[in-house]
């Protein structure tokens, strides 16, 4: 078998290697993998996944340093956001034990028609089957955990594909797995190329997939999927926020900096686009520049760096083109604005670009944020919703009839009062509407949707 190398997004180090699997041994994974979903006599009960996840649990809590620097090393993540990345990682594990208790049917009343009489009917939950799981980059172990622990925790087989960036940590994953009591066969890593991934989500056997990373991609592979599969999609949302004359700018401006500059900006609900009202827009400006300019960048694995590398050069080559198009198109540089590496982009607050450039169109996916000034609410929502994304939002004030009338009229999944757009903890629905994505994330909501309904009707001359 042959194997790839993964190298630091920093230096361009090698930081491990991974087998690669060809499109016949992807095609051997799904086999293994419909093959444990057709012996239904051999389904692994409730009990015992409970118990392999609870010896997850204790083998990653005796690991936190070797996962946070694995996820590091081949994510680019800081050190201090990776080791949060991997006690988070950890507490999902713990979420879906807890939800495996709670999922349950229930009656359906019968009785109160003529031809419903002498029955009685419950509903039961059933793994959905096969469950295909490709993901991003960004979050290279957090996401694993996202995209599988929800299929084990339901009876699901589950095949991940992990970005070819940053597949040690999902890979890694896999072994803990095995080693915390998982039998062959139910959880497998495949990093292979275009062509293995669509067959994972092309093949009929596959009965769910989930989807973590660019939208054309996305939805190109959800076009492609084999009826009666269902979908997970999670894309970009170019996050909106609104901050009102009124607001706490003070307790605000850490929260927008963390949102906007954390893992480089890398992140799908990152803070991207701030329209502050014109009467406090320079100051806003101001101060998010003022903290922006003093974040650490550099090496990831050093614990003192803030803001790490991006995931390769070429995206610090688009970085760089956006915001030059930014400042050609009216913006003004407050801070950054520059390349420090062929690795690593300045944290960069523009102001006031116009409409129709590109940062103002599109996701940036890097460490730049926005600031637009603006005159009403009403125009502050219009320009917030111009975009066809559909993401989590934000808007900052203390009047509750504003927050509620931003929260009621903004185009968005989730918008947050009073705190950046990237909030986001593992129990809460997650996902995207419109281009944004299809389903929804989130420990819980995914269990929920990688199952199957079955209903039990019982007829006897007795009830």
């Amino acid at each position: 078998m042959s194997t790839i190398e993964v190298t630091s997004p920093f230096d361009g180090k090698v930081v491990g290697t991974v087998p690669f699997t060809t499109v016949e041994g992807v095609q051997k994974a799904i086999d293994t993998a419909y093959e444990r979903y057709l012996d239904v006599d051999n389904w692994i009960p409730k009990y015992k996944r409970v118990e392999i996840l609870e010896n997850l649990m204790k083998i990653m809590s005796s690991q936190v340093e070797e996962l946070t620097i694995l996820c590091a090393s081949e994510g680019g993540k800081p050190y201090m956001d990776s080791k949060v990345e991997v006690l988070r990682a950890i507490n999902g594990v713990k979420i879906a034990i807890e939800q495996i208790g709670l999922q349950e049917g229930h009656e359906i009343a019968m009785g109160h028609t003529p031809t419903s009489t002498n029955r009685i009917a419950y509903t039961m939950k059933e793994p959905i089957g096969v469950v295909v799981s490709i993901s991003a980059f960004n979050h290279p172990l957090n996401l694993a955990i996202h995209q599988v622990i929800p299929a084990l925790a339901v009876g699901c087989p589950v095949i991940i594909r992990p970005a070819t960036q940053t597949p040690m940590s999902a890979v890694r994953l896999v072994e803990l797995l095995k080693e915390a009591g998982l039998p062959e066969g139910w959880a497998q890593a495949v990093v292979c190329d275009r062509a293995g991934g669509e067959l994972l989500v092309t093949s009929p056997k596959t009965a769910f997939f989930s989807f973590i990373g660019s939208g054309p991609v996305g939805w190109y592979l959800n076009s492609k999927a084999s009826a009666g599969t269902r979908s997970a999609l999670e894309h970009g949302g170019v996050a909106p926020v609104i901050v009102e004359p009124d607001a706490d700018i003070e307790s605000m401006i850490p929260d927008l900096v963390k949102g906007g500059f954390y893992h480089a900006g890398q992140v799908c609900v990152s803070v991207q686009r701030i329209f502050v009202h014109e009467s406090i827009a320079n100051t806003v400006a101001s101060k998010i520049t003022e903290k922006a300019s003093k974040l650490v960048v550099g090496n990831q694995l050093d614990p003192k760096t803030e803001v790490g590398p991006l995931i390769n050069h070429n995206e610090v080559n688009r970085v760089e083109e956006w915001v030059n198009d930014a400042v050609a198109k009216g913006g003004k540089i407050l801070t950054g604005g520059k390349r420090i590496s062929d690795s690593c982009y300045e944290p960069t607050v523009i102001f006031n670009p116009s409409d129709d450039a590109i940062i103002s169109q599109k996701e940036i996916f890097g460490p730049v944020v926005v600031v637009y000034p603006y005159k009403t609410l009403d125009e502050a929502i219009k320009r917030a919703n111009q975009l066809d994304v559909s993401f989590q939002a934000a808007v900052f004030t203390k009047n509750i009839d504003t927050a509620l009338k931003t929260v009621k009229r903004l185009n968005a999944t989730a918008v947050m009062v009073n705190d950046h757009t990237a909030f986001r903890v593992d129990w809460m629905p997650f996902g995207g509407a419109k281009t944004s994505g299809l389903g929804l994330g989130g420990i819980p909501d995914t269990m929920a949707e990688m199952q199957n309904q079955k209903m039990m009707v019982i007829k006897s001359p007795v009830l």
